[in-house]
């Protein structure tokens, strides 16, 4: 299995470029107040080009994800009011789960310790979505502190040709990130471990 690389979602933000406009307009005209999510993605706005890739490839997987800057493109991060943080909190109320990206920038954020932990007194659905800086395959991630709760995301191939996501303790605890999602899950032993990417 491996992590996911800032180039790699970059890239696809780069080469995506109409991507959320369209799913924007179409949130816009279609979402309403008890919309659902399958995964409210959690991030530092300084990793948006990343943040992009991640909604694309969740969203390209048949995910609702929820991204504030994209779902509710009204919200301003630089003043944020009660009515807005109430917005949020149905958000994370309305998701199934809720994956963290992981970047040194999220560390810096304040507004992420209170998703993370509003989710996880809510439906216990956490995980964390690495985001590598390295370039080529990358295997490890290392969590610290009260991170070293919650799974994170690796993707692998599946019988030679089908990428898959999956929530992992290690390389043989692994579940399926459509079975943890829906119908809650949590990573079990496996025999083997999953071909790298």
């Amino acid at each position: 299995m491996a992590l996911y690389t800032s180039s790699y979602l970059t890239n696809l933000y780069n080469t995506r470029s109409s991507f959320i406009s369209d799913r924007q307009r179409l949130f816009t005209e279609s979402v309403k107040e008890t919309k659902t999510f399958d995964i409210f993605l959690s991030h530092s706005f300084l990793d948006r080009k990343e943040v992009y890739g991640i909604y694309i490839e969740l969203t390209n997987q048949g995910y609702d994800v929820y991204v504030d800057w994209i779902v509710d493109p009204q919200l301003d991060r630089t003043n944020v009011t009660k009515e807005s943080a109430e917005l949020v909190r149905k958000r994370l109320k309305s998701s199934k789960s809720l994956l963290l990206a992981m970047s040194t920038n999220a560390q810096m954020s304040t507004w992420i310790p209170w998703e993370l932990g509003f989710v996880d007194g809510h439906t216990n659905r956490c995980a964390l979505f690495p985001i590598s800086k390295e370039s080529g395959v990358v295997k490890s991630f290392k969590r610290t502190e009260y991170l070293l709760l919650y799974p994170y995301i690796k993707k692998a191939i599946i019988n030679s040709f089908t990428e898959e996501l999956f929530i992992t303790e290690s390389a043989y605890q692994y579940v399926n990130l459509k079975d943890w999602s829906a119908r809650g899950a949590n990573p079990a032993f496996n025999s083997k471990d999953i071909d790298v990417l």
